[in-house]
């Protein structure tokens, strides 16, 4: 049995560390640079798999060095590969530029590789505690939330951008675990706690991630923050990816929701603190210690 499944997109991010931003024409001397596995989806598994929980990845990657890079990095990891796609088109690639206050710029290539078939892996086979979504496979994604909807498994969208993928899940999961970008996109508002209370009355567990200010959430009638952890940032690329996957990992777990906001909040913390997102993603003694919980 798996513990969490996650579905959508790896991307291999080359990730460079900058000054600042580059203006018109400028030429820029990066300080660092670090090559690795990304996507969304991808970086939950490997973050599962670093917590000790057993994790699945199911998505597309190309037949090159790209895609290579990413089975090698997974395996290395111990994430189930057994819903992995791979063909001839390429694998996505994102270019990343890291600043100062651990803020980053990201442009990503995809070429036209096409959205998986609803039925490009034998969903027959699929056993897991806990589903994790991030909408960049829709029609396959549509497929396995018909079936955690008839088996009851708990469902979890990383919402991360307004996209088909998050549109079709984001009022069908069981947690609505959303970004303040698609938050604002989505309800159409600048006012997070408009916004929250606007997915709360359609979804029973809603959480606004808000990066350096935190969160805010929704639960059964209830409502409150969460203050974000204060730590060095070199890089916040894959904190959102990190929180998911401890999220997740956490509701196939039975986790009590205060220590679950924690538990993921500490995990998107302290991949801020390392150049690259999946150099980043953190193991459970790390998590522990900043809790002190260990």
């Amino acid at each position: 049995m798996i513990d969490v499944l996650t579905i959508g997109h790896a991307a291999y991010d080359l990730t460079m560390s900058v000054a600042h931003h580059p203006h018109a024409d400028e030429k820029l001397q990066a300080s660092a640079i670090e090559s690795c596995g990304g996507g969304p989806a991808a970086n939950a598994a490997v973050q599962v798999a670093r917590l000790g929980g057993r994790a699945a990845f199911c998505g597309y990657l190309g037949n090159d060095i790209f895609g290579d890079a990413q089975v090698a990095e997974f395996e290395a990891d111990g994430v189930d590969l057994n819903w992995l796609v791979r063909g001839e088109a390429p694998s996505s690639i994102s270019q990343i530029l890291a600043k100062p206050d651990g803020s980053r710029s990201l442009v990503n290539y995809k070429a036209d590789t096409p959205w998986l078939a609803a039925d490009a892996v034998d969903l027959s086979t699929i056993k897991a505690k806990t589903i994790l979504f991030d909408g960049h496979e829709p029609l396959l994604s549509e497929a396995v939330m018909k079936r955690a909807e008839a088996e009851k498994i708990p469902t979890l969208l990383d919402a991360g951008s307004l996209h088909k993928g998050t549109e079709l899940l984001a009022m069908r999961v069981e947690y609505l675990v959303a970004s303040g970008k698609f938050a604002r996109q989505f309800c159409a508002t600048e006012d997070m706690e408009k916004a929250l209370k606007q997915l709360s009355e359609k979804r029973d567990n809603v959480v606004i991630t808000l990066g350096v200010e935190g969160l805010i959430w929704a639960r059964g009638g209830e409502s409150g923050e969460l203050k974000a952890f204060d730590v060095n940032a070199i890089d916040s690329t894959g904190a959102g990816d990190a929180f998911h996957g401890a999220f997740a990992l956490g509701v196939a777990q039975g986790m009590e929701w205060d220590d679950l906001l924690r538990y993921a909040s500490a995990a998107g913390a302290l991949t801020c603190t390392k150049l690259g997102a999946r150099n980043g993603l953190p193991n459970r003694d790390a998590i522990e210690h900043l809790l002190n919980w260990g």
